[in-house]
């Protein structure tokens, strides 16, 4: 996900989150969405919807944070901090929604964000919860693509506000996503995490439920490796796919590939094939436990021209097998090592 700011904006403009802000043209408080004060100033001022502050010379991210307008600085910064808020601090728990069909989130998934006041996340990923419990909450926040920042301060205030609120988030929250956003986020603001009650609800990750479709490929030791060059550099991606190529563990592929990123999943394949034979098993799912699923199982070799066809994007993960992995019955096999020790 890009964190790219947008410097372009000349108004003032405001978290929707939770803290006051200062103006000097008016002194009527404006009471925010979610509880707190805000001041405003200047006639083109925008408050926010929690009311959190923000410098007038401060614009607003094309991907949600703040930067300072110093002719195009792409350093975010955290807006409100602890002390702009009065109230006593809500709940804050990061959802993990596994898959992405109801029957794949759990139990405590669903109950957290039923106990939930607020609801906060990527849109793609809020459109995958039920009705039933969207409904139920008091308000939803959503952010585009792009917005993982902006969205994460977003749910850090409205909890520091008072709300109860959960940041959801398809898989699980530690894995590739927002839970060490979260935390990073809070000590920025001079929080902490005990503070507003933070918890992590895990889900299943893509990792785990697309091998499910696949067989049984994760058995033995694997590791998980992102393409996303957004937020590490391309060649340490490279060195870490040298080096777990070069081992025999089944390598699980995440972000493989987007309009922008075709060398990446390109140079993958080529590390791949440095350490691994044309021939090993490789597992592809597209939109898991979603409308659009598909199931591929081939072979190492046929891996890049298939970076060209609608089976592989970002909604795809990868499962690359090892030198012991076979597909028995259109299902990818790693062996746990139990041959070795027993008969049968």
């Amino acid at each position: 996900m890009s964190t790219d700011t947008n410097a372009d904006a000349d108004d003032e403009s405001t978290s929707k989150c939770g803290a006051s802000s200062n103006g000097e043209a008016s002194t009527e408080p404006s009471r925010s969405k979610c509880g707190a004060s805000s001041t405003s100033d200047t006639d083109d001022s925008s408050t926010s919807t929690c009311g959190a502050s923000s410098s007038a010379s401060s614009s607003a991210s094309s991907c949600g944070a703040s930067s300072s307008d110093d002719g195009g600085s792409n350093e975010q910064e955290v807006g409100a901090t602890v002390d702009d808020f009065d109230a006593e601090p809500g709940q804050l728990i990061a959802v993990g929604l596994g898959p992405g069909h109801p029957e794949g989130m759990t139990d405590r998934a669903k109950a957290a964000l039923l106990e939930a006041d607020h609801i906060v996340g990527y849109t793609t990923y809020i459109e995958l919860i039920p009705d039933e419990i969207t409904e139920e909450a008091d308000d939803i926040y959503d952010t585009p693509m792009c917005g993982e920042v902006s969205r994460t301060e977003e749910s850090i205030d409205r909890a520091l506000a008072g709300n109860d609120v959960a940041i959801v988030g398809s898989g699980d929250p530690n894995v590739y996503a927002l839970s060490g956003l979260a935390l990073e986020i809070l000590e920025s603001k001079g929080a902490t995490a005990s503070m507003v009650d933070f918890e992590v609800v895990p889900g299943v990750p893509a990792a785990q439920s697309c091998a499910a479709r696949l067989g049984a490929p994760l058995v033995n030791d694997t590791v998980s490796v992102s393409l996303s060059d957004h937020l590490v550099p391309m060649p340490e991606i490279e060195s870490r796919l040298h080096s777990v190529a070069s081992e025999n563990f089944t390598i699980t592929i995440y972000n493989p590939w987007s309009r922008k990123r075709r060398e990446n999943f390109q140079k993958c394949c080529e590390i791949l094939l440095t350490h691994r034979d044309p021939d090993t098993p490789v597992g592809i799912v597209h939109g898991a436990g979603r409308e659009d699923e598909q199931v591929m199982i081939t072979e190492l070799a046929e891996l890049e021209d298939l970076g060209e066809s609608e089976l592989i994007d970002m909604t795809t993960t990868i499962v690359v097998g090892t030198e012991d992995t076979y597909v028995w019955d259109d299902r990818m096999v790693t062996p746990r090592g139990y041959e070795t020790k027993y008969d049968y």
